[in-house]
């Protein structure tokens, strides 16, 4: 099956509080080992779905922003469940928030989307295996060299955006 036949997909928290869609595939899936997503998650990864904004549509419920800190020191912040206080998304402060990085596990069917990479293997649990076949890097890695050409080109709409949020944050505006 090809991943744009199964968009749509909803997803949300555990009480049904929060409810989104996606309106078109992810950019790219993440599964990183780090230890502050492992920290955040409570797991051994998280696995986030890396998507704009704007292809989120939030169907019901507003959760509750919440800022936290993250290894680079420049934060993130995590939308949560203002209810049962499930992450179901975040954005970094080098997208801002254009960019989310949604949890795949809060998908209704999470089973949609595997990782896509594994990323800061070199801090995973000991006993998680990598499976084969799928590309796995000790830490971060480069875009250009991993991503399909459709999500480099979707990337490259927003960048100007990206940049100009920076500059505004930077700024106090």
């Amino acid at each position: 099956m090809s991943m744009s036949n199964v968009f749509p997909a909803e997803g949300g928290c555990d009480c049904k509080g929060i409810r989104y869609r996606l309106e078109s595939a992810p950019l790219f899936v993440h599964c990183c080992h780090c230890r502050w997503c492992q920290r955040e998650s409570g797991a051994s990864f998280a696995l986030n779905a890396l998507i704009e904004a704007d292809q989120v549509t939030l169907l019901a419920g507003e959760p509750e922003l919440v800022d936290t800190p993250s290894e680079s020191g420049k934060g993130q912040i995590f939308a949560r469940c203002p209810t049962c206080r499930i992450a179901v998304w975040s954005s970094y402060s080098g997208m801002g928030p254009l960019i989310r990085f949604v949890r795949v596990g809060t998908l209704d069917d999470p089973d949609l989307m595997p990782p896509d990479i594994h990323i800061f293997t070199a801090s995973r649990q000991p006993w998680v295996v990598l499976p084969p076949g799928v590309p796995a890097v000790p830490e971060y890695y480069d875009r250009r060299e991993h991503w399909p050409e459709e999500s480099l080109a979707r990337h490259r709409i927003l960048l100007p955006l990206i940049k100009a949020q920076r500059v505004a944050s930077r700024s106090g505006e």
